[in-house]
């Protein structure tokens, strides 16, 4: 079974659980994915399968996407291809379409996503480098000051904290508990908070550091 679905974020909201606690959670749409490729061992070295998500206008797609997609049967071209790794060979064929029911409610999940750009930030943002005097005669407020020595080392030293482009990196939360599945509309409940925008496109999976539940 594949742990594992592509998804968009729809947006943050409330519910309450079990226990009548109001719990912060971020809604996504999770599949239907369609399975694009299946790669084995003997015929790749590795044992994956290709998901697919969403679906692009005939003319905006790629001849090579288009005949790629109708040779898994699917009737449309995939917005996003994301490949999955796995341990055994699938042993489903292109074309099975993968749901929100690979996941289970109170199941442990990653979310990997595209956090949100910022531009170009100085260190006191970017870094929260405190700076210098805030009084107006200083002449030094928000700048990086010194960067390195002068003859020894004679450069910048590596992973220098400097100005530069904050945001959009790819980032993953780990250990997000599944609130509630709503199977009919394909959406997952996350407790907390994911990365990137609303509308984004981000990966669930099973977490890969879940602590096993106590007996």
């Amino acid at each position: 079974m594949i742990a594992t679905l592509l998804g968009k974020k729809i947006g943050m909201t409330q519910v309450y659980d079990a226990q009548n606690v109001l719990v912060p959670v971020t809604v996504v749409e999770a599949g239907p994915c369609p399975v694009v490729q299946i790669k084995t061992i003997e015929s790749d070295g590795y044992n994956a399968v290709q998901l697919g998500f969403g679906a692009q206008k005939a003319k905006n797609a790629s001849k090579a996407e288009s005949s790629h997609a109708k040779k898994a049967g699917l009737d449309s071209t995939p917005r996003v291809l994301n490949e999955v790794r796995l341990t055994e060979a699938f042993s489903g064929k292109a074309g099975d379409v993968i749901t929100v029911a690979v996941f289970a409610e109170g199941q442990i999940v990653d979310v990997i996503g595209v956090s949100k750009g910022k531009g170009f930030q100085g260190v006191v943002k970017r870094f929260r480098v405190a700076g210098g005097p805030a009084a107006h005669g200083s002449m030094f407020h928000r700048r990086i000051g010194s960067v390195g020595m002068r003859q020894t080392p004679g450069r910048v030293w590596k992973n220098q904290r400097m100005p530069g482009h904050m945001g959009s990196d790819f980032r993953t939360v780990q250990n997000l508990r599944v609130v509630k599945i709503i199977a009919e509309k394909n959406l997952i409940l996350v407790k907390g908070a994911i990365p990137g925008a609303n509308g984004d496109d981000v990966i669930i999976r099973s977490g890969k550091k879940a602590k096993p539940a106590k007996a």
